[in-house]
């Protein structure tokens, strides 16, 4: 089976330029995934936020768990998650059922992000943890990533997370601080930074993380500079991908970044320091995680 960006629209991929075209043939291996996924009543970020590379992570036998529900209490305007509605009660169950598919799955390495929950004292903190003490006790040899929101500022469910040692604490800042309050409802620009500071100060062997999109109307400058304010708090580890609209309600793509661009961020972002960039205009923060967290560990060893 062939597919052609299955989780975007008609209308807005005949506009995409050529390397933005992408086709992919469907392993066994998918079925099997969404097969698990569903049995178990699984959440992923890549069905909820329509991520572009959804058929070949699945075909891999890999996906990123969303945990807390499918419904966000903030609607950014370049996010497909439902948004601005008041989420129900946390599932006690949530936990262990991800711990059971990461084992199904036969994971290595797990990836756990979450909607935002301000409707909650620690912003779901708690519950992070103990999805990560699940995988662990199920999977104990499994590595374990977080991309946490940003739980209102508060440094102690950041310390909350990283007190049970995942292996990558990962917080995006989405895009250039003069775009932020436009493109991520509720978020502040420099309380993104501390949080990352915050993760890096908790467990300085935790390598921190963060994730860019281009597209939204930046200039290269500010990304540079972005760059230099994410290692300024010792951020380790970069993603830059191109901002794809996932509906036509949602904010406009401003520009389409060349992969030979992409190329000078990745350059830039090691010259910079970084132990590890991925940047092409398919990545995404969760995308092929593994393999940048293993190229810090050679980078850094």
């Amino acid at each position: 089976m062939t597919c052609k960006n299955a989780n975007v629209s008609d209308s807005i991929r005949k506009s995409l330029p050529p390397w933005l075209r992408k086709h992919l043939v469907l392993s066994p291996r998918f079925s099997g995934t969404a097969a698990t996924l569903k049995s178990l009543g699984v959440v992923t970020v890549c069905k909820e936020a329509r991520c572009p590379n959804l058929n070949e992570c699945w075909s891999s036998g890999t996906a990123t768990f969303m945990i807390m529900g499918d419904q966000c209490t903030r609607h950014c305007a370049f996010c497909a998650v439902a948004g601005d509605v008041q989420p129900g009660e946390l599932d006690a169950s949530e936990p262990g059922r991800i711990a059971l598919a990461v084992k199904r799955m036969a994971l290595e390495y797990a990836v756990v992000t979450s909607v935002t929950r301000d409707d909650l004292p620690d912003g779901g903190a708690e519950h992070f943890s103990q999805t990560i003490r699940a995988i662990r006790a199920e999977n104990p040899r499994c590595k374990v990533e977080v991309l946490t929101p940003d739980f209102a500022g508060r440094r102690r469910s950041v310390e909350l997370v990283c007190s049970v040692g995942p292996e990558v604490y990962n917080h995006n800042l989405e895009t250039v601080e003069r775009l932020t309050r436009r493109v991520r409802s509720g978020a502040d620009y420099r309380r993104s930074l501390q949080i990352l500071a915050w993760a890096k100060q908790a467990r300085p062997q935790t390598w921190t993380k963060s994730g860019l999109m281009v597209g939204l109307g930046e200039t290269d400058e500010e990304v540079f500079k972005t760059m230099h304010d994410l290692r300024a708090v010792r951020c380790d580890l970069l993603t830059v991908g191109q901002y794809l609209r996932p509906t036509a309600g949602h904010v406009k793509v401003v520009r389409y970044v060349r992969p030979e661009v992409f190329e000078e961020y990745e350059r830039i972002g090691r010259e910079l320091g970084f132990l590890a960039v991925a940047s092409g205009p398919f990545v995404r923060s969760s995308y092929r995680a593994d393999e940048l967290t293993s190229s810090a560990d050679k980078t850094s060893s």
